[in-house]
């Protein structure tokens, strides 16, 4: 995994968490009792899943 600042790391959990509460499926096992979009978004950015880029310039 790449390395990552905290403000891409919180601009891409908000941006898959947004996903998800759209409807997007998840890309890690869920518990859907007790997780949240935001939870499920840090999983699979700790995984490494997550199906969004970073582009520096």
């Amino acid at each position: 995994m790449e390395a990552y600042n905290k403000f891409e790391k919180a601009r891409l959990i908000g941006a898959r968490a947004l996903q998800l509460a759209l409807g997007a499926p998840p890309l890690v096992k869920i518990n859907k009792k007790e997780d949240r979009y935001i939870d499920i978004a840090k999983r699979e950015l700790d995984k490494g899943v997550l199906p969004i880029m970073v582009r520096r310039r």
